[in-house]
């Protein structure tokens, strides 16, 4: 089979991915009319984007996106290996997100924008007065001038449910989320009314959200976002404070990355994913109760299928939940020796002539010829009960003008299915069956 390069597509999440603004803790949340929402996401590199620079290059960009796949990498590990239940540990490098998302918070709404995330649980926007913060292109919500706003006592469950927090002189709960690169926020927790725009034009709000109200935010934040959204499976996420809604069903269909047509996150009875063609894959509970754990069972390249080696070199089957799926990922990271198998087996089969990342990153990559098409077998990746064809452009990206590499990596911890590989598939989690469902669908055209 044949992949096309024409600078990529590639899209980024996302989850999905400066983005979303604010937080949310604990449920009390008002239903819908029907159970279920959509809303738009936009990537921080598409032309859609407030984020969007004109002066950048498509390859700039692209590269941005690698290199903050690798950092976001490294926090990810560190939250996965952090023990502690003295110390609230974030599980996103801010920088690592990648769609943008608009929500409305106060009364009246105010509209921000944050980063939404599946690895990420608590939900936070920076707000005023700010004795530290970092730049943001919106002003900073203020909340003197809402009057929906309320702040969190410290003997209430949602202070509890704060792995961090402390009490003020009176007595309201303060929260702090450190990240892995040392970005921070600290401030108050508190309630208030969040509006969702949703794909259908109509509003739709939820009152009494429980939300961190930063007021000392630093580190590697963007200034196109507001603050972060946890869409992780964690008690803190919005998934588990909107349950009584959603029924703990969220969905997403991301875009390529130069596509005018936004992708779409929905909620709900609309998040649903079924119909011919949809597989769908376990979700295995383990720690932290951040991530969504798969079982990778191996990969194949055209008809030669390669093995996902478990702990156990006698075992006939991998071990359960091997890897996680990450929106605001951008490429897949492998375990080392599977890795090497793949890069090995491509090798054998593309006719091509090879060539070297001048950056350095990819380790398998290729001049492209002069018809724009490098012939490459299908990939796939097993996981129990789901085999997923990647995406034709996604596997072999083109990094730099006429250079292509596999945008897999190895990986010596955390493996990582990341969204590049999860473009064009609407992806359906349903925390309630504990399953993932996938489903090939061009995403430009299922709003």
């Amino acid at each position: 089979m044949a992949f096309y390069y024409k600078p990529l597509s590639l899209f980024l999440f996302p989850l999905l991915l400066s983005c979303f603004a604010s937080v949310f803790l604990i449920p009390l949340i008002q239903a819908t009319k029907n159970g279920g929402i959509t809303i738009d996401l936009i990537h921080r590199d598409s032309p859609l984007s407030p984020a969007y620079n004109h002066s950048h290059s498509h390859f700039e960009r692209l590269r941005s996106a690698f290199n903050r796949s690798f950092s976001r990498k490294s926090s990810l590990r560190l939250t996965s290996a952090s023990k502690s239940p003295e110390s609230f540990q974030g599980t996103l490098t801010p920088i690592g997100g990648e769609y943008l998302l608009k929500v409305q918070i106060g009364t009246p709404p105010v509209e921000q924008f944050g980063i939404a995330d599946t690895g990420s649980d608590l939900t936070w926007t920076q707000c005023l007065p700010c004795t530290q913060c970092y730049k943001q292109n919106i002003p900073l919500f203020n909340p003197r001038k809402t009057k929906t706003y309320r702040r969190v006592s410290c003997q209430s469950d949602q202070c509890s449910a704060v792995g961090s927090a402390s009490c003020d002189s009176r007595n309201a709960c303060q929260y702090q989320v450190a990240y892995g690169d040392r970005s921070y926020s600290i401030g108050d927790l508190a309630v208030e009314t969040f509006t969702f725009g949703s794909s259908s034009g109509e509003n739709v709000s939820f009152p009494k959200v429980v939300f961190g109200c930063g007021h000392e935010n630093d580190g590697t934040f963007s200034a196109t976002g507001s603050g972060i959204i946890g869409l992780g499976g964690g008690s803190l996420s919005i998934i588990n404070q909107l349950d009584t809604s959603i029924g703990g069903k969220f969905s997403y269909c991301l875009t390529f990355l130069d596509s005018n047509i936004s992708s779409t996150i929905s909620f709900g009875s609309n998040a649903i994913v079924g119909g011919r063609g949809v597989v769908s894959t376990p979700l295995v509970k383990k720690s932290p109760d951040t991530f969504y754990f798969l079982t990778l069972e191996g990969v194949s390249v055209g008809r030669e299928r390669l093995r996902y080696k478990t702990s156990n070199s006698k075992a006939a089957v991998a071990d359960e939940g091997n890897i996680i799926i990450d929106s605001g990922t951008t490429l897949t990271f492998l375990p080392s020796d599977l890795y090497q198998e793949l890069e090995s087996t491509l090798e054998r089969s593309i006719e091509g002539k090879r060539a070297t990342d001048p950056q350095g990153v990819f380790n398998l990559c290729y001049e492209l010829p002069s018809d724009g098409e490098l012939k490459s077998p299908p990939i796939v990746a097993h996981f129990t009960g789901a085999d997923l064809v990647l995406t034709e452009g996604s596997t072999f990206v083109e990094v730099e003008k006429g250079v292509v590499c596999l945008t897999l990596v190895p990986s010596q911890d955390l493996a990582i299915f990341g969204n590049l590989h999860q473009m064009n598939y609407k992806i359906g989690y349903d925390l309630v069956k504990q399953e993932v469902n996938f489903l090939p669908t061009d995403c430009s055209k299922a709003h």
